[in-house]
């Protein structure tokens, strides 16, 4: 193996990868940087020219493969800068991270500085664009001087400097002096001296941000010193690339720069991850809510978007985000520094997380942001963050920000944010120098505890002493050895804040999912059947997971489990079965398992908040390292170097000598000692630590979803771009086809585990988060290429235009409510079209945004089965397509396109009720139509009938229906999910009487259709003789009004049984025949539905009143009962109803005598039969006219209700009366059966049971 293989090898284990210098090339000379997005306009001196990597060492490593174009654009992403002595020449650091293919992440570590142009050609060419520019400028004089209205600030410090425009007074002087020199913005070579941007950059595998910035600081004070450097700087260089290791985990390491040494550390096994940018500082600068706010805006993988003028910024807040993720980690798009040429990736229709630099005199609207629906936009410079629509809380948000707002408080920052830290451009002043190497041993000293407190004061009057005989001078940069401890001290306060805020956040997500390896679901026997079988696969049980949490939380817990870092998360638990775990995971389960140890609270899942026990011993650890280094890397040393070579020419960084930093060098004794102690304790940390940075996340990110490819992604040329959109669309395809699986998935999974009666559909949260994340993808959808847009909502702008080219073709509709046409028995309602939907939805008065107009349409057009077909019809329009979006967006590829809807199109063989559920103070238009027996329909002319509709949100109050009409349309505010309805009739005559099939009810606005199955008369003398019915409805399939038990699709949404057409003609017989085991059976069927209902989530529960009065339902299994084995002594009879037994029962338990049989003692008011005979005088006594199968229904309501029923039950089976009305082997008389079917309503019970106004109206008890 050769030399530079050797080195390349055991690269990962080095400190640092990579050294680049970028910068201009003489040999090229100046070529604009066309995707800065500057014009001609500006002079020269401020435009951006392509900057080049001049030198790189070493070539190459094995693990991580040098990208030289992705490296120059994030070294200097605005290009080669420009300056003469007028202007500021501070130096500027930055820093980056990039992520190789296998998901290995590096940091990059940028100084800045400006040097003395010295090539003869970059100064005429610069000389001569000036020229030129004075030129062109002077010829359009009268038309920028009319339009300079306004004077700009000069040119600042910050990064957007580098390529700001030139100032409006400039150019008004300019005008006036032909040929001003001296200006800003202007360049003579005869009176300025021309500066052009350089940049050091250390790529390292972790983020050692601090040792970094010390280590390139130092070498550009070396280079910008009049005195040479103790040794040349290739030394240095070489040094810290190829003999500086990584610390091992738990330790800390001082190595030396160019003045002094440098400490850099690394968390232990069992601590949190290394993370050195100040977290500080990005609560500084936009406060504890608003960091807290975009915490939950990344946690639920929106669109992030920072801006600032400052990259350090931007990279401090972006990395700030990330560490706080733990245990979870960002799996989408990450580039916190996107220079110009890559603002088309603001096109990504996928989640992100993006930093764009904000260019001084640009607005916001500057910024192609194709759709904004999920966009969390973040302006840093401005402390504000614009989170998206309805986002949910985080849990526990109060409690969370007040103990943030404490630690804060500990260090001296204000919790409410808008500091302005300290600039990036004092990187010079504020890392210390210290020229003495005497100095330099006492700070070892000092660091390692060697040097006391009176040798510190000695030591600082012989410095003082030193200064004075100097006459008051100081060597450049050199500062007092009280002011390097002082920033020593800054730091080590910075680290300790970085600490003890992650372990609040990371003791939040122990106690939020402190439980959740419980409810991972290994199915797999083996992980190739679990990989191929990956996306039908349920990893995580999510119903159960949720029903356990405290409703505070629902909202954001429910959607954080659909995201893709907590699908990951799951299947790195699911993968560690049979790999290695994950180091995050590792750590997290351990952290639990060790608090679950110590947890002497039984309540493992106590709604009250815990503040987190341990943030001072976290910090004692990083102190303990910081302040005493566990061991020392070799100093530099003199190299094998070519006389001449490494002379120092201040000002000037130098041509550095290729051949001995191109490879490490083993010439030198010390440097085999380094190589040795590397082979024994790092070897350590690298086969454990290293790798799980290494090898274990490219494990993880082969295991898991794919993601998009950061070299693809930083590649500005066409063909990378046109890939990376094609990539786009192949994802969305793969992103519906996945969701509307779950939907089916989730609705399918309900119905097979009902098995009993009640709501087969998902309801409640889980539906309102799975039509969220739909929703969401369709504007991210819509929004990819779009280069036309109204608002904030790309899907709702291509509605609003394709509105207004229907609206130059067609006459206006009529609304939902004004269409007055005629129906037939049971006929449909007429869907509305696009345009019709679209309009009731710009009506409704609810002040809805863009965004939450397009969500409303989606929910409606879901609701109503027309979702694929409306946006098929809205994407016919090939014109407006053409006009509205480029050529490589989604909805411009047509294969892609026609698959996308036909996935949407399969969303409807599910039933949802989202619209209804989510828009619920709106007004809807309702149909009720009457639909009597038709041999008898004649009849309906001699009634007076009238209705009150009821839902889950209210009823209708009661509707007059017209004289000789069967149908009336009224308005009212949504009444929700429809359960019953109250159908009476005013006329009490004997002739006023009809016989009643069903009554239909129709939601004008979703095309709903209920049905409510009567089957019995209404009017006196015929019957039970009831003039007002409580009819229990169901939800009808389309097309199913003529034959409800014929369903084209899935069950209805409610599943609600329907009440069949009782032989209310026939004999008694009839009804007396079921078998004795059936009706216990269905007795034992209805309350067991009854248990299961109230078992369920809340959210997911069903209809109650259909349970209880539906078919199969409560009252009729119990009517079933009393009837088994009723007396029948005459061959014609008029029908006998259970109620008459009731009654007079209750009549002969009120002789005294009688109940002096059944008890022995005379009853004390209170007792079963005492309520008995009290609850049926107040059914009796209501003014409802319900019938006697009215009054048991209500009878049986009230008795679970008031868990009297299985008291009453033995009451009646005791009752002399009993023995005369039932027959020997009637279940009323079999003492067995009774008790049995009172213990079974017994353990109803424990049950709250909630009855609708509808039901027990005028029962005064």
């Amino acid at each position: 193996m050769s030399a530079a293989a050797a080195a390349a090898g055991s690269a990962s284990c080095r400190f640092a990868h990579y050294f680049v210098v970028c910068g201009v090339d003489a040999a090229t000379g100046l070529e604009p940087d066309d995707g800065a997005g500057e014009t001609f306009e500006q002079s020269p001196i401020r435009r951006s020219f392509k900057s080049k990597v001049l030198v790189h060492y070493p070539e190459n490593t094995d693990r991580n493969p040098f990208n030289k174009d992705a490296m120059n654009m994030l070294c200097m992403p605005r290009g080669l800068s420009f300056r003469t002595q007028a202007d500021r020449l501070d130096p500027l650091f930055h820093s980056f991270t990039i992520s190789s293919d296998d998901g290995t992440r590096s940091y990059g570590f940028v100084h800045t500085f400006y040097e003395e142009v010295t090539s003869p050609q970059i100064i005429t060419a610069m000389q001569t664009l000036n020229q030129m520019h004075h030129v062109e400028h002077q010829s359009s004089s009268s038309a920028s001087s009319s339009s300079s209205s306004s004077a700009s600030s000069p040119s600042t410090s910050s990064m957007d400097s580098l390529v700001s425009s030139l100032d409006e007074s400039d150019a008004e002087s300019l005008v006036g002096i032909p040929g001003c020199l001296g200006c800003a913005g202007s360049f003579d070579p005869a009176c300025d001296t021309l500066y052009v941007s350089k940049a050091l950059c250390l790529l390292t595998p972790l983020p050692f941000l601090q040792a970094s910035r010390q280590f390139l600081s130092q070498l550009h004070q070396a280079v910008a010193s009049h005195t040479a450097p103790p040794l040349p700087l290739e030394s240095y260089i070489h040094n810290i690339l190829y003999e500086v290791p990584l610390p091992p985990p738990g330790r800390s390491l001082r190595f030396h720069g160019v003045h002094r040494p440098i400490v850099c550390q690394r968390p232990g096994p069992g601590e949190l991850p290394l993370g050195e940018y100040p977290l500080g500082e990005a609560f500084s600068l936009l406060g504890v809510d608003n960091m807290v706010q975009l915490l939950t805006c990344a946690f639920l993988e929106t669109q992030v978007i920072l801006y600032s003028q400052d990259y350090q910024r931007l990279m401090t807040v972006a990395e700030g985000v990330t560490t706080l993720l733990f245990p979870f980690q960002w799996q989408h798009i990450y580039l916190p520094i996107v220079s110009a040429p890559l603002h088309h990736l603001l096109d990504a229709p996928v989640p992100f997380l993006i930093g764009i630099q904000h260019r001084d005199g640009a607005q916001r609207s500057s910024l192609h942001l194709p759709h904004e629906a999920n966009l969390c936009f973040v302006d840093i410079d401005n402390h504000c963050v614009e989170a998206p629509e309805d986002l949910p809380t985080f849990p526990d948000q109060t409690e969370l920000i007040q103990e943030l707002s404490e630690v804060l408080l500990r260090f001296g920052l204000p919790p409410q944010g808008g500091v302005v830290t300290k600039p990036t451009t004092t990187a010079t002043s504020t890392s210390p120098r210290v020229s003495s190497l005497v100095l330099e041993d006492l700070m070892e000293d000092r660091r390692n505890g060697n040097l006391g407190g009176e040798e510190l004061a000695v030591l600082e009057r012989l410095q003082a002493l030193a200064r004075r005989c100097g006459g008051g001078k100081r060597s450049e940069g050199e500062q007092t050895l009280g002011h390097v401890f002082e920033e020593e001290e800054e730091e080590l306060k910075a680290a300790k804040l970085n600490i003890q805020l992650r372990e609040v956040f990371a003791g939040r997500f122990a106690a939020l999912f402190g439980r959740y390896e419980d409810f991972v679901i290994h199915s797999a026997l083996d992980l190739d059947s679990w990989l191929s079988n990956r996306e039908g696969t349920i990893c995580f049980d999510k119903g159960s997971f949720l029903s356990v949490q405290p409703t505070t939380h629902m909202r954001f817990m429910s959607r954080f489990l659909e995201t893709s870092m907590f699908s990951t998360f799951v299947d790195g638990k699911v993968i560690s079965r049979w790999a290695d775990r994950d180091p995050l995971q590792l750590l997290f389960d351990n952290r639990l398992e060790k608090e679950r140890l110590y947890d002497t609270d039984q309540d493992s899942h106590s709604c009250h908040y815990r503040k987190c026990t341990t943030l001072f011993e976290s910090a004692q650890a990083t102190e303990r390292r910081l302040l005493k280094a566990d061991h020392t890397a070799i100093h530099p040393h003199l190299l094998d170097m070519r006389i001449g070579q490494g002379r120092h020419q201040p000002g000037y960084f130098p041509k550095l000598q290729a051949d001995v930093l191109a490879q490490g060098q083993n010439t030198n004794k010390r440097s085999s000692r380094v190589t040795a102690s590397r082979r024994t304790d790092p070897k350590r940390s690298t086969a454990t630590d290293h790798s799980g940075v290494d090898n274990e996340q490219r494990q993880k990110h082969t295991f898991a979803r794919k993601n998009f490819r950061q070299s693809k992604l930083l590649d500005p040329s066409p063909r990378a771009v046109t890939q990376t959109h094609r990539e786009f669309v192949d994802g969305l395809l793969s992103e519906c086809r996945l969701k509307t699986k779950r939907m089916l998935m989730e609705r399918m999974g309900k119905e097979s585990v009902e098995l009993g009666q009640g709501e087969a559909n998902i309801t409640g949260l889980q539906e309102n988060t799975l039509i969220h994340g739909l929703c969401d993808l369709l504007e991210r959808t819509w929004g990819h290429g779009l280069q036309l847009k109204q608002g904030k909502s790309a899907l709702w702008s291509h509605l609003l235009h394709y509105q207004a080219a229907q609206g130059k073709t067609e006459a206006p509709a009529e609304s939902p409510g004004s269409d007055q046409r005629t129906f037939d028995d049971g006929a449909l309602l007429l869907r509305g079209s696009l345009i019709q939907d679209m309009r009731f939805i710009q009506t409704m008065s609810e002040g809805l945004s863009e965004v939450g107009q397009a969500r409303a349409w989606i929910h409606l057009a879901l609701e109503k089965k027309m979702l694929s077909q409306h946006l098929k019809e809205l994407l016919t329009n090939q014109n407006l397509l053409g006009q509205l979006y480029k050529p490589h967006a989604f909805l411009l590829c047509e294969e892609e396109r026609e698959q996308f809807l036909f996935h949407l199109l399969s969303l409807n063989t599910v039933d949802y009720l989202c619209f209804t559920r989510v828009f619920t103070s709106i007004s809807i238009p309702y149909r009720v139509v009457i639909i009597p027996m038709k041999k008898l329909s004649i009849a309906m002319a001699t009634v007076n009938p009238w209705v009150c509709v009821s839902g889950e949100l209210g009823d209708s109050g009661v509707r007059q229906i017209p004289k000789n009409t069967q149908e009336i349309f009224f308005q009212c505010k949504n009444l929700g999910r429809l359960s019953t309805l109250q159908l009476g009739q005013e006329n009490s005559g004997l002739l006023a009487k009809c016989l009643i099939d069903c009554v239909m009810v129709y939601n004008e606005v979703t095309g709903h259709t209920y049905r409510f199955p009567c089957g019995r008369w209404l009017g006196k003398g015929v019957g039970d003789g009831s003039l007002e019915r409580v009819l229990i409805g169901q939800l009808v399939a389309p097309g199913g009004e003529e034959d409800a038990g014929r369903w084209t699709g899935t069950p209805p949404e409610l599943a609600s049984p329907s009440q069949s057409v009782r032989a209310v003609l026939g004999s008694l017989g009839s009804r007396s025949r079921m078998h004795s085991v059936e009706v216990q059976e269905n007795m034992r069927e209805a309350a067991n539905n009854l248990v299961k209902h109230f078992h369920k989530p809340e959210q997911e529960r069903g209809n109650l009143t259909v349970l209880l009065c539906g078919e199969g339902g409560l009252v009729l299994s119990l009517e079933n009962f009393l009837l088994h084995g009723f007396k029948s002594n005459r061959l014609f009879q008029r029908n006998v109803f259970v109620w008459d037994f009731v009654e007079k029962a209750v009549v002969s338990m009120e002789t005294a005598d009688q109940m002096d049989d059944l008890h022995g003692s005379t009853l004390t008011k209170g007792t079963p039969c005492d309520s008995l005979c009290r609850y049926v005088k107040a059914i009796n006594a209501s003014p409802r006219n319900i019938g006697k199968e009215g009054k048991f229904q209500l009878f049986v309501c009230l008795g679970i209700r008031d868990r009297l029923l299985s008291q009453w039950l033995p009451l009646m089976a005791e009752c002399p009366l009993t023995a005369r009305t039932y027959e020997d082997g009637a279940l009323l008389r079999d003492r067995a059966a009774v008790h049995s079917l009172s213990r079974i309503l017994h353990t109803l019970n424990e049950f709250t049971v909630t009855l609708e106004t509808a039901l027990v109206k005028g029962v005064d008890l």
